[in-house]
């Protein structure tokens, strides 16, 4: 059974928020909290407070909140992070240092720490980073020394630094990891106990209106009911459990912060006046500045949302999923940001406008909760191992659904996509045989092109359920259904381009390769296929074009190979 909100509570939640936003944090105010480099603390308190209870959308309703499902989450996610990124991350923070007492605390801990986030808006940090260690958590030197009273442990010492720690200056409470005999585990420590201190606030880039310190433990001690789930030991699985969904979250402050500054350029394109008439009728300045990266943007939705709708069906094991819906929104939020900053020219460049502020804040979203050359790997090790069990089907098999999907649907993009996993199964079939992945360098390309290619399959699947009207419920829908056929056309196109040219640039610059088996592996990728697929790109960028400026009403089906 699904879980979460249904679209009426959800809906009615978004609009109160916006409603906040439009009252309480106006571009001004926004920008004086940026220019200050100001945490704005009574705007996140009232957040959680009684008139809009945000966060009790995190938290389960067996503790008071409103138990919101992984999509919900999205929804909320986004839209946080088109209002302001800093504040939508002090409120992503409180979430993320509540996640292992929500995965893995004892039903005690959950009722008393989700119980006082729900009821107090207690406000929590996530104290994982390390000075040395940055994303690795297996390298951990923050230390959980027993003591112990008759044999029995009784309580922790805590010794050790964080960095980088969202809300570290100015939480309530911290979970905190810390390798114990046992292994890594988490401990929850309070604001203020003897030992316990914080640096002075990060000079960020972006993300100005959040607070970010270091943490430092100088013999802070606990007591033993403060060891989450009660058993040391668990707190590497703690965390990745709850990576799949933490990932989402900030996948959704890509896609959010991505439309805020491409929304802005669409906007000043219908106004800006160049050469007799306005840049929103110029293909140079549409299909370079805003078409391709409304497309991205969509393409990383699809992945997000269908992520989102099966962790709420109940799946597990979709940390690798959660990696790349996160890759991709963000990637795609930072260069649409970077996109909407030239659209403007000068404009762009300067601080009285709020897309230079959203292009500092978004570039946080491709290193926190992950770093992209993190994710690159993980992405490829777990497709890998999967691409080695399947005895190299899994993309094989991929590809048919798809092909299978394109028989009904040829206007979807599902073909093409399918091209981009036959050109990646063969991709990494060759890197097998030539035990290419000893090349961290390729090993990390890999999960790029695995990546893209499972978001064009993925944006394929969303534009058929578009067709035949079954969105999910709560989707967020941009365009009409024959305007996200033609973004699905002309990502599948550059999903299938890019594994296919880059991927054998690759594999060819690693191995000795000779012609004739470069000829038969440019045969098996599928390389005239692939080009030939190219056709009627151009039609769709400006079938995008058009939808994304209300200038006609697409057909139900759009021409296309």
């Amino acid at each position: 059974m699904p879980t979460g909100l249904d679209r009426d509570t959800l809906d009615q939640i978004l609009e109160t928020l916006r409603e906040f936003a439009r009252q309480e944090l106006p571009n001004a105010k926004l920008l004086e909290f940026d220019a200050r480099d100001e945490f704005p603390a009574d705007v996140i308190r009232a957040m959680c407070g009684p008139r809009l209870g945000i966060h009790l959308l995190f938290v389960p309703e067996a503790f008071n909140g409103l138990g919101g499902g992984a999509f919900d989450v999205v929804r909320l996610c986004e839209e946080l992070a088109r209002i302001d990124l800093g504040i939508a991350t002090g409120l992503l923070a409180t979430s993320l240092g509540s996640d292992p007492i929500r995965v893995g605390g004892t039903p005690e801990q959950q009722k008393r720490w989700l119980g006082r986030v729900a009821d107090e808006g207690l406000m929590m940090a996530y104290g994982a980073t390390e000075p040395q260690a940055g994303s690795d958590l297996a390298a951990l030197r923050t230390t959980a020394t027993p003591i112990e009273e008759a044999g029995v442990v009784i309580k922790y010492r805590l010794d050790g630094s964080k960095q980088w720690i969202s809300n570290g200056g100015v939480a309530d409470a911290y979970a905190i990891l810390a390798v114990a005999p046992g292994g890594p585990s988490w401990f929850v420590v309070d604001r203020g106990v003897p030992g316990f201190g914080h640096g002075k606030p990060e000079d960020k880039h972006g993300i100005r209106t959040s607070n970010t310190a270091a943490l430092t433990l100088d013999g802070v001690v606990v007591e033993a009911d403060r060891l989450v789930g009660g058993v040391e030991g668990r707190g590497l699985a703690q965390a990745q459990a709850v990576f799949g969904y933490t990932r989402l979250m900030v996948a959704a402050f890509g896609l959010g912060a991505g439309w805020a500054a491409l929304d802005r350029a669409i906007a000043y394109s219908t106004e800006r006046i160049q050469a007799g008439g306005p840049l929103s009728e110029k293909q140079g300045y549409t299909h370079k500045l805003i078409v391709p990266h409304a497309i991205r943007l969509e393409a990383a939705r699809a992945y997000v949302e269908e992520t989102a709708e099966r962790l709420d069906a109940g799946q597990e094991g979709l940390a690798t999923e959660g990696a790349i819906a996160k890759y991709l929104a963000t990637e795609a939020g930072n260069l649409a940001a970077d996109a909407a900053l030239q659209a403007l020219g000068g404009y762009g460049y300067t601080r009285e406008y709020m897309i230079e502020k959203i292009k500092r804040d978004v570039r946080i979203t491709t290193i926190y909760e992950g770093t992209s050359e993190i994710l690159e790997i993980t992405i490829s090790r777990d497709r890998w191992q999967l691409h080695l069990k399947t005895r190299g089907r899994h993309y094989v098999e991929e590809a048919r659904a798809l092909e299978l999907l394109h028989r009904g649907a040829p206007h979807t993009g599902c073909g093409t996509a399918a091209l981009a996993l036959r050109a990646l199964s063969v991709l990494l079939e060759s890197a097998r045989a030539g035990r290419l992945t000893r090349s961290q360098h390729l090993l990390m390309r890999l999960g790029e092109w695995i990546a893209v290619a499972e978001c064009a399959a993925s944006f394929a699947r969303r534009a058929v359920r578009a067709a035949e009207g079954r969105l999910p419920e709560k989707a967020h829908v941009r365009v009409n259904a024959a305007a996200l056929g033609a973004m699905a056309r002309a990502f599948a196109r550059e999903a299938a381009l890019h594994v296919a040219e880059h991927g054998l640039r690759l594999v060819t610059g690693a191995s000795d390769i000779s012609e004739v088996e470069l000829s038969s592996l440019e045969g098996r990728m599928g390389f005239a296929a692939i080009h030939r697929a190219q056709a009627g790109l151009l039609s769709d960028m400006d079938a995008v074009a058009d939808a994304l400026y209300g200038r006609r009403t697409l057909p139900a089906e759009a021409p296309s190979p």
